[in-house]
């Protein structure tokens, strides 16, 4: 028997501010101790994505295939019921590096974060958000290097390695910070590090709080910048599931305010932690935990609803876990419906 209440509370620890007292005790607790190999394979997945979408055949079919699949799984501390996420075939990055130049961007320049799990797993996203700020009137850039938030490596405590990382991402951003250029992020929980965790980590780092104060949802970019642009109509019935990070660091009023100055009929979702909250719902042994949050109030939220309702969930965690216990739902990243209805205007 599961306690529900408890076993939200622990998928939520995951979720907001508090993973700040989870990420200093696992530091400390393995300083001087051997790690569980999921804190290898999933606090380590930024490398291990960026080696995969190299090979991203063969690294899929090897994920996917039922013997070594499996045996990848019990070797990387991951719960032999979860499916491993596809690695796409080519990543964001190199997709946006080769097309032209939009130099029409009236509003100035953004820059649009590539985040390991949008730029490795789901590119569409990020280009549908380039879609979206061009059409918006923003020039976008993306950093000429790989960088990274440092996520995975906070969340399982590996904090003197999250440190060097941020640092080198604060290096490669220093244009853009010097010249207060707006950066967006399009995932909940990288967008949260900069916010909180950085300024934590990096306390006397200037371009760590320049950063913390340059970051913006695709939300706040357009209620800041671009409040007077005509949004595509969708006129539809949306339910969205927030990030528990938006719900306690980031807020999610700028980008309802987004989604309904389409048209869209939103309806934002109180019903609590996905469960799946980062790596914490793919470990061994958390999968009951996790699958009992969702099911507690999300999941039987999401099966009733009327035919034609759009799903969406702006964080990686929250669609993996929707569409693992209910592919029928395809959620969707916001950046999506709002591209495809420039496109179809």
């Amino acid at each position: 028997m599961i306690d529900l209440p408890l076993a939200r509370l622990a998928a939520e620890l995951t979720g907001n501010v508090a993973a700040t007292y989870k990420a200093e005790f696992l530091s400390h607790h393995y300083e001087h101790r051997v790690r569980p190999m999921a804190h290898y394979s999933m606090g380590w997945i930024p490398l291990w994505a960026r080696l995969a979408t190299a090979v991203s055949a063969p690294a899929n079919a090897l994920a996917q295939s039922r013997g070594t699949g499996g045996l990848l799984k019990r070797l990387g501390g991951v719960d032999p019921r979860r499916e491993l996420p596809r690695f796409a075939r080519e990543r964001f990055t190199e997709k946006f590096a080769r097309r032209a130049a939009d130099e029409r961007g009236h509003r100035g320049r953004v820059l649009l974060w590539p985040d390991t799990f949008t730029s490795n797993f789901a590119p569409e996203i990020a280009e549908a958000a380039v879609t979206v700020l061009e059409a918006a009137g923003f020039e976008t850039e993306i950093p000429r290097r790989t960088v990274c938030c440092g996520l995975t490596w906070i969340s399982i405590g590996q904090l003197p390695t999250a440190k060097r990382v941020l640092r080198r991402t604060l290096r490669q951003l220093e244009p853009q910070l010097r010249s207060s250029t707006p950066i967006v992020v399009l995932e909940p929980s990288c967008a949260a590090v900069f916010r909180s965790d950085l300024t934590e980590l990096l306390p006397g780092d200037e371009d760590a709080h320049r950063l913390a104060n340059q970051v913006r949802t695709l939300g706040e970019i357009r209620t800041e910048q671009a409040d007077d642009w005509e949004s595509p109509r969708v006129d539809v019935h949306a339910m969205v599931q927030p990030h528990c990070h938006q719900h306690a660091i980031l807020h999610y009023e700028a980008d309802q305010r987004l989604l309904t100055a389409t048209g869209l009929d939103v309806e934002v979702l109180d019903t609590g932690c996905c469960g799946l909250a980062g790596n914490f719902g793919f470990e061994r042994g958390h999968y009951d935990v996790s699958v009992a949050c969702a099911e507690d109030k999300l999941m039987p939220t999401i099966r009733k609803r009327e035919p034609g309702t759009l799903v969406l969930a702006d964080g990686f965690s929250c669609r993996t876990q929707i569409e693992h216990l209910d592919p029928q739902a395809r959620p969707r990243h916001a950046a999506q419906i709002l591209a495809e209805a420039i496109r179809d205007n």
